[in-house]
């Protein structure tokens, strides 16, 4: 028997961005530069280690906005048009660095990236990669797990349990209609776990949830293997996984994690800001505002604004060095928690999956590394997903796992504060009447009624993303996250007042279907 299983969880998610009212939308780019730097390069490493015959385990939600936004085609097309922006601007750069060594090899490395980014996207899976996941979890190595329907925070939604549960449901019923399969677990938006919410979890047939390390060090009774080991909830029989701090550190930690290493390409050095005006104009926003291109010369150097060329080679070698690092460092671990189990661990290293290519350039290299090491030196760590694991240990601590969050404190602050604490009021108020309108006219059979009903739900929905909150009190896109929840709620509760006085403006509920179509199989009726 394996002396420890390893447990990698990547959390992929997005808030529902779409704007066709803008022909370049600031905020759609976060979509972009997560399928080009993230998404694709992780499907590729997960890709290269079947082909090897590398076992591999790794466990991802692909939350519904997500996915919605990845399957939808006018979405599609705009990362279509991104790409072939980005590869104008390698043109332009070979001949610009044509006499600097390093500067050219590196516009041909991203001129490699953009083209096997548009070949993966267009050819190899007609524009939706959604079905490239599919195919690696068909295979076995990819446990997709889905998440509350708009990543809504469910700890401060619990006064109104119908909307919990409709986050839920709704969520399940959209990973069905993209997957065409059941999911097994759940990614509790934040991991925002308030005690009896499992039960909806049950009743939609999900076995499995994370939350922070705290969640089950603070469960009732204390758990005999702590975190390392899922507790079960004995009112529901759903499991809980918990966040291992130690493997955590090591990524996430700003002064001790790998992404710092003076050897990775720099995130905050891009040809968006660097490069004249004039000549980078066409490639940044097209109000001339400057942003990220993704293109990026610089490694990380040190505490210097004189940042060295970036070496391509030097941090693949890291990567390596890290990935060891990382899996002898579990098995340390793994050994030094055995002496006091009696049976093996298992360590659950959750991140966000937009950390592994986004911010962390190499952090997909880092993930192919870490399984070809701990496949071909034979470490005796494990890979597992959840469903694996349970199945090998179908007996486990009864406990209930405390109220608890990830984020700042670990008890819902980071989105529940004097920055944020005003769109609660305005939330709550629009989750009341949405259970209103599902009990008034749970029988209503008039078509346009029933479309302004289900927009009603749309528009709740969109508002409960727990992101909007996020950015508040992160103080990014302040001003956009303010909007989106104001607009949201104005437009519910303006469809609100037309369903009540049987005067639905058909112009105004139209543009909301074509501007904020999510989730098109939604049914009012989730609020029952």
């Amino acid at each position: 028997m394996s002396k420890g299983f390893l447990n990698m969880v990547l959390h992929a998610h997005l808030p529902f961005v779409r704007h066709p009212e803008y022909n370049d939308s600031f905020e759609e780019r976060w979509l972009y530069e997560a399928i080009t730097e993230t998404y694709i390069p992780l499907l590729l490493a997960y890709e290269d280690l079947i082909n090897k015959g590398v076992y591999f385990r790794v466990t991802m939600s692909l939350t519904p906005p997500l996915m919605e936004m990845l399957a939808d085609e006018l979405l599609q097309d705009r990362y279509i048009r991104h790409l072939e922006n980005l590869l104008e601007l390698t043109e332009k750069e070979k001949h610009r660095n044509r006499n600097n060594g390093d500067f050219y090899e590196l516009t041909l490395m991203y001129e490699r990236k953009f083209r096997q980014s548009l070949d993966f996207f267009t050819r190899r899976y007609n524009k939706n990669i959604i079905n490239a996941f599919k195919a690696v979890k068909e295979h076995g190595n990819l446990e997709i797990i889905t998440c509350c329907a708009t990543h809504g925070f469910l700890p401060i939604m619990s006064i109104h349990e119908k909307s919990v549960k409709a986050q839920i449901s709704i969520a399940v019923k959209n990973y069905r209609k993209h997957l065409s399969a059941e999911p097994s677990g759940i990614w509790l938006a934040e991991c925002g776990y308030y005690p009896g919410h499992d039960r909806f979890l049950a009743q939609n047939g999900i076995s499995f949830f994370f939350v922070d390390s705290h969640g089950i060090m603070n469960a009732q009774p204390p758990p005999r293997y702590a975190i390392y080991s899922p507790i079960t909830c004995p009112d529901s029989g759903v499991s809980a996984f918990a966040r291992d701090p130690h493997s955590s550190k090591q990524v996430w930690s700003s002064h001790e994690g790998y992404p710092g290493d003076f050897d990775y390409r720099e995130f905050y050095r891009d040809a968006g800001y660097d490069l004249d005006f004039d000549y980078i104009s066409p490639h940044i926003h097209e109000s001339g505002i400057r942003i990220n291109t993704g293109v990026k010369y610089y490694r990380i150097t040190g505490k210097t604004n004189d940042k060295l060329p970036y070496s391509e080679i030097n941090a693949l070698q890291k990567t390596k060095i890290h990935a060891n690092h990382f899996i002898s460092s579990r098995c340390e671990q793994s050994d030094y928690l055995m002496q006091a189990m009696d049976r093996p661990p298992i360590i659950t290293c959750p991140y966000d999956a937009e950390l592994y290519g986004h911010w962390w350039y190499e952090g997909p290299e880092f993930l192919r590394a870490l399984f070809e090491e701990n496949h071909y030196r034979n470490y005796p760590l494990q890979p597992v997903t959840p469903v694996e694991y349970l199945n090998m240990f179908r007996e486990n601590p009864i406990a209930v796992p405390s109220q608890s969050s990830w984020g700042h404190n670990g008890y819902s602050e980071f989105w529940l504060n004097d920055c944020n604490d005003w769109i609660y009021m305005h939330l709550h108020k629009a989750e009341e009447r949405m259970e209103e309108l599902a009990a008034a006219f749970a029988s209503n059979t008039d078509p346009l009624t029933e479309r302004a009903l289900n927009q009603a739900a749309r528009e709740l929905l969109l508002a409960q993303s727990s992101d909007w909150a996020f950015i508040i009190r992160s103080d990014t896109c302040v001003e956009y996250a303010e909007k989106r929840t104001k607009e949201h709620i104005i437009n519910f509760t303006e469809l609100y007042e037309e369903i009540y006085a049987k005067n639905i403006e058909t112009d105004f509920l139209e543009d909301l279907e074509y501007r904020h179509n999510i989730f098109a199989e939604l049914n009012f009726r989730e609020y029952l």
